[in-house]
């Protein structure tokens, strides 16, 4: 029998070899072909029918055999019940907000064409949600006030062509509303008694701060506007840095370094003057740069190269073997690790490696276990969830989700340890 190699979605041919590499098999074969699919989609989902009638197609086009094309035509089928799923909330949600009798104003088709028009703005609104708070959770609750307060504000929605801006505008009210209530600040971590934290200065503590999966973040094709889904702009690094913003600056500096908004649609966006516009992004560009560091290349990453996806593999791999000397030739001399939202934070390899020797010896009496390691991508970023086995059971359960930062000779400089329930918005199950 002839061996049945994977096949793309779209027009059928083999996918790309998957030797050597971890991780989501690839269901498309080319960017062609994702893009062939995305625009499929949105035809399909013109309408909440459409949308049905798409989810019963898929649903027909499913097989068993072959595992590979199974597995594909689940993938795509979960994303278009997850898009109905989502449109059917949001109508849901503006149906039972509205407080006159639905056959006077309006009627179910009307809030279902509602819901879907916003859901094809979701993932960006979500981003942009992101980068006013630097957390995921956060950003997820604001889109769903920002479609809310849009359906209570749809009177004065001028038509598709607006629909974008008009949401922005929603969405950063909402996110500067929602800093208002919580009044948060960035703190310096500080010294814990008796814990060796190394000779460096204590960083940026941004107890909120969460990492943002890459496989949510639109594509070129699902939004074009190469500002709205720029990587930099997504990266940690970056993100800490403007959570030192007053909130108004830093939404005036997103609009308008970030998205491209001219002054005047800023100023009208905040309710602001276009003078008090500038005067708030001359304010807000200079002190993001003071927590930016001063090498661009020293925060902004690239595509993860080859070498780094081995190292992250050796880590990954050192990590399970609990071999200290690997782990040691990974890592930077002057590598960083915080753990946001809780106090621990390291610098310098010698101060990291004091600190997991006991969590990963099994003669200590601090040992936590043994590790199982997940490849995972995160802010652009390369990343790997965890998944700890204690003593006594037999399945490995979420522990932490690390995000890494490499320098220019592919050692880890930064990790970034956060906490396990995000571990679905990744696409990593909470057990193995």
């Amino acid at each position: 029998m002839p061996v049945v190699t994977d096949t793309c979605a779209v027009c059928g041919k083999p996918l790309p070899g998957r030797k050597g590499r971890t991780g989501r098999s690839s269901v498309y074969c080319s960017a062609a072909c994702r893009q062939k699919a995305y625009r499929e989609r949105q035809q399909a989902g013109a309408s909440v029918q459409g949308l049905i009638e798409d989810i019963g197609r898929r649903v027909k086009d499913l097989v068993p055999q072959p595992a590979s094309v199974l597995y594909s035509g689940v993938t795509e089928l979960s994303a278009a019940v997850a898009q109905l799923r989502r449109v059917a909330r949001v109508a849901r949600d503006s149906a039972n907000d509205s407080v006159t009798p639905t056959p006077v104003t309006k009627d179910l088709l009307t809030e279902a064409d509602f819901a879907t028009l916003t859901e094809s703005h979701r993932r960006e609104i979500q981003v942009h949600c992101y980068r006013m708070t630097g957390s995921y959770d956060d950003a997820e609750d604001l889109v769903q006030e920002t479609f809310l307060r849009a359906w209570r504000a749809r009177d004065g929605f001028e038509g598709r062509a607006g629909a974008r801006t008009w949401l922005y505008r929603i969405a950063t009210n909402a996110c500067l509303d929602f800093q208002r209530r919580t009044a948060r600040r960035p703190q310096r971590y500080e010294p814990i008694p008796g814990m060796n934290h190394g000779t460096g200065e204590p960083p940026a503590r941004i107890t909120w701060l969460q990492p943002y999966p890459d496989d949510e973040l639109p594509s070129a094709a699902e939004q074009p506007e190469a500002a709205a889904v720029s990587r930099e702009t997504l990266e940690l690094v970056f993100l800490a840095a403007i959570q030192h913003l007053p909130p108004r600056q830093r939404a005036v500096l997103i609009l308008r370094d970030v998205l491209g908004l001219s002054a005047a649609e800023t100023a009208e966006a905040l309710g602001l003057t276009v003078a008090s516009a500038n005067s708030a992004l001359q304010r807000a560009r200079p002190t993001l740069r003071d927590h930016l560091p001063r090498q661009r290349g020293d925060w902004t990453a690239a595509e993860p190269t080859e070498a780094q996806r081995a190292v992250l593999q050796r880590y990954m791999t050192a990590v399970e073997h609990l071999d200290f000397d690997s782990m040691t030739e990974l890592l930077g001399k002057d590598v960083t690790l915080t753990m946001p939202p809780n106090p621990f934070w390291f610098t310098g390899r010698d101060a990291l490696l004091d600190f997991v020797r006991p969590n990963l010896d099994p003669a200590s009496p601090m040992f936590l276990g043994h590790w199982r390691n997940l490849p995972a991508r995160a802010n652009g970023q390369l990343a790997t969830g965890g998944y700890v086995r204690r003593p006594g059971t037999n399945v490995y359960r979420a522990q932490v989700l690390d995000v890494l930062r490499f320098d220019a000779d592919d050692r880890i400089v930064e990790i970034m340890s956060f906490e396990p329930h995000l571990f679905p918005a990744f696409g990593l199950p909470l057990r193995l």
